[in-house]
């Protein structure tokens, strides 16, 4: 071990950012000791940042190749994760494992074709009207085009007929239909798979996490055990509260769209219904599609008494549910929702958009728990609370005062 030591003289420095740095005389001035200083300093921490993107990277890489596997996944855990209270409901009434599984994966297989039924029985039922009021809407849209200053004969609307008629027949259409039908292929095989997951989760998921935990003891096992709850909590709140708000939503359109005679009233409230879990933009969307329907079927005034009911119903929503429903679930900032909204859309299109928000809330969650059952990790506990809340309601941080 001896011939390991160094006998030389060392001292004792202090780089330029203030930490102590042991270096022998021989090794003093060497290039490698340029990495103790602030610029050393900050290079080490620049690769850490590089190495830890590159690896987030590749996980995300790996999980957009296994979107067949990971979504179909994620969203088992997130049904799970609502029906808990179901399953533990059911179990203290004495009701076994596989019963109590069984009857709840038919709720839920039963609620989801449910609402598909309902979607597209009611476009095939009011398919025919729509399209008689769509071609009327049409021709009263060309009559009003002549109209205006700027002239269209007939022959440049037949023009562009004839291109949307050509591309519809075009080999380009047909490869994007053929297209469309892989992508109704591949959606029910995720959809099996989720059922035949969630039912596993349902069942065996106490035994699962018990396996999952055994690596773990002392402080790391009760973290865990922590991060496990606090995932299950939330993702289960998110779901009820988002769904509780939803159906209000729903049900509020739908007595709109009822009373102003709007066609495909039905299916446009279920519509709200499941946009609703998309913040922000999925209430928007909704309404447009509502507004477009009553446009085409009904008038521009119809459609602009759609829209105010649209607003109607979202400000309800957003002045009352969302605080009561949604406040213990969801502690996220509005800009961390829009931020964390467009960056899941841009990676997993409408899935990415729908996970995205719970998804985060759960981080943050796990946050909140990380050193104990009200205790966040050591970086989020604020520091100086009286300054935090000096600047939130704009005063002058004490801090500031007493240096002045």
């Amino acid at each position: 071990m001896g011939l390991f030591r160094s006998s030389e003289p060392a001292t004792v420095r202090v780089s330029d950012s203030g930490t102590p740095v042991r270096v022998s005389a021989s090794t003093a001035g060497k290039p490698w000791t340029l990495w103790a200083d602030a610029l050393g300093t900050f290079a080490i921490r620049a690769m850490q940042i590089l190495i830890a993107v590159a690896l987030i990277a590749a996980v995300l890489w790996g999980i957009s190749q296994l979107t067949v596997v990971v979504i179909p996944l994620l969203l088992a855990m997130i049904l799970a994760s609502a029906f808990a209270p179901v399953m533990r409901w059911l179990r203290r009434k004495g009701v076994p494992a596989l019963a109590a599984t069984i009857l709840t994966l038919l709720a839920i297989v039963l609620l989801l074709t449910g609402i598909g039924w309902l979607i597209v029985n009611a476009v095939r039922n009011q398919w025919d009207d729509l399209y008689s009021q769509a071609q009327a809407g049409f021709q009263d849209l060309t009559e009003w085009f002549s109209t205006l200053p700027i002239s269209f004969d007939q022959a440049q609307i037949d023009e562009w007929m004839g291109s949307i008629t050509d591309f519809l027949t075009s080999a380009q259409f047909g490869s994007g239909a053929i297209a469309g039908v892989s992508a109704v292929a591949t959606f029910i095989t995720s959809f099996i798979l989720m059922v035949v997951i969630l039912f596993f989760f349902l069942k065996d998921a106490p035994q699962m996490w018990a396996f999952l935990l055994r690596p773990f003891e002392g402080k790391s096992y009760d973290r865990a055990m922590r991060v496990g709850d606090k995932t299950v909590t939330t993702l289960g709140s998110y779901v009820r509260g988002t769904a509780a708000v939803a159906a209000v939503d729903a049900i509020g359109i739908l007595i709109g769209l009822l009373i102003l005679q709007v066609p495909l009233a039905i299916p446009l409230a279920v519509l709200t219904f499941l946009l609703a879990f998309i913040p922000f933009v999925g209430a928007t969307l909704a309404g447009i599609l509502a507004a477009l329907v009553a446009l085409v079927a009904n008038g521009w005034v119809n459609a602009l008494l759609v829209v105010g009911v649209v607003v109607l119903v979202n400000q309800l929503e957003g002045n009352f549910l969302q605080p009561v429903l949604m406040g213990r679930s969801m502690k996220l900032h509005p800009f961390v929702v829009l931020i964390v909204l467009t960056a899941g859309t841009f990676l997993g299109g409408i899935v990415g958009a729908v996970l995205a928000v719970p998804l985060t809330a759960v981080a943050w969650g796990i946050v909140q728990v990380w050193d104990g059952p009200n205790t966040p990790a050591r970086w989020a506990r604020p520091k100086h609370p009286e300054d935090e809340q000096a600047m939130i309601e704009g005063r002058e941080p004490e801090s500031l005062t007493r240096q002045s």
